[in-house]
């Protein structure tokens, strides 16, 4: 007697190998975005930030330009110009408060509360897309939000001022992704990528009239592995988010912090406090819940 074909039993493997295959593309660019981090810190002694975050981006769109006009000047046609400027003025902002923050906080503290982004996310397309957000949604930010008091420990010292900034390219990380929601529907990845780092390093040139000064030789290799680690990390991150849903994957995405902490223990010996720990773990639970909830 033949068996009943079961549709979801022959697509189950695929399903799963997808996964897992999009998992290992969202933690190898967790790995790209942490040494990133790692290498801003150990040259933003030297380097003022305008120019870290200057390099990052031009390195960026040289690596991506030549990619998008293979593709024809077609790919660049857009209708929704406007949003890519804002998109690329959230970005842009979140870069320079996250830059910054790197170079006087611990490298596992800056990553986590950067990437508190899924925590404004719910609340900013509430206000901006009359999107609301389901209970469980709620309770996860507000246990989130917890989490951070946690790591800013207000009133503690001055490393909580410096720490803000952290927390606001979070904020304006939210932005551009809402952003990028609204742009979804018409634009793809590839040119939404590209606006981001054309209208950027256009913008960030503006700073370097006053601040710019000659980088020393042998920082211009660090520097442009900055701006390639960058990108590498973006495009495995678009892959991975291509594979599967991102309420499956965007978990992985939090091993972020592990490499950080691993890079900031062996290269600063940096460790956290307690208080700090539980509030990442907090902060992480917060994420991924938020994430799973998630419809798209």
């Amino acid at each position: 007697m033949l068996s009943r074909f079961n549709p979801y039993q022959e697509c189950y493997p695929l399903a799963v190998n997808n996964l897992i295959r999009a998992g290992l593309y969202v933690i190898a660019s967790s790995l790209a975005f942490a040494s990133m981090g790692a290498l801003i810190k150990q040259t933003s002694a030297d380097i003022p930030n305008e120019t870290l975050v200057f390099f990052r981006n031009v390195v960026a769109l040289l690596i991506l330009t030549p990619w998008v006009l293979a593709r024809g000047f077609a790919t660049l046609n857009t209708r929704v110009f406007s949003l890519h400027v804002l998109r690329s003025a959230a970005g842009l902002t979140a870069m320079y408060c996250y830059f910054f923050a790197l170079a006087s906080i611990p490298l596992a503290e800056a990553v986590i509360l950067h990437m508190t982004a899924p925590l404004f996310i719910p609340i900013i397309a509430w206000i901006w897309l009359k999107e609301p957000a389901p209970s469980r949604t709620k309770w996860a930010i507000g246990i989130g939000y917890i989490g951070i008091l946690l790591i800013l420990k207000p009133g503690s010292g001055i490393f909580t001022f410096v720490a803000l900034f952290a927390l606001a390219s979070g904020l304006f990380a939210s932005i551009a992704m809402v952003c990028i929601r609204r742009m979804a529907a018409t634009e793809p990845p590839l040119r939404i990528v590209w606006y981001f780092t054309l209208i950027s390093t256009v913008i960030s040139t503006i700073p370097l009239l006053w601040t710019w000064h000659i980088p020393e030789p042998s920082m211009i290799g660090t520097l442009v592995l900055i701006g390639a680690l960058a990108t590498l990390g973006q495009l495995l991150l678009t892959r991975g988010y291509t594979l599967a849903p991102a309420g499956q994957v965007g978990g992985f995405a939090y091993s972020e912090v592990v490499f950080g902490f691993t890079l900031g223990w062996i290269v600063w010996n940096e460790l956290p406090d307690s208080l700090s720990v539980i509030g990442i773990l907090t902060v992480c639970s917060a994420g991924m819940l938020i994430l799973s909830h998630a419809r798209r």
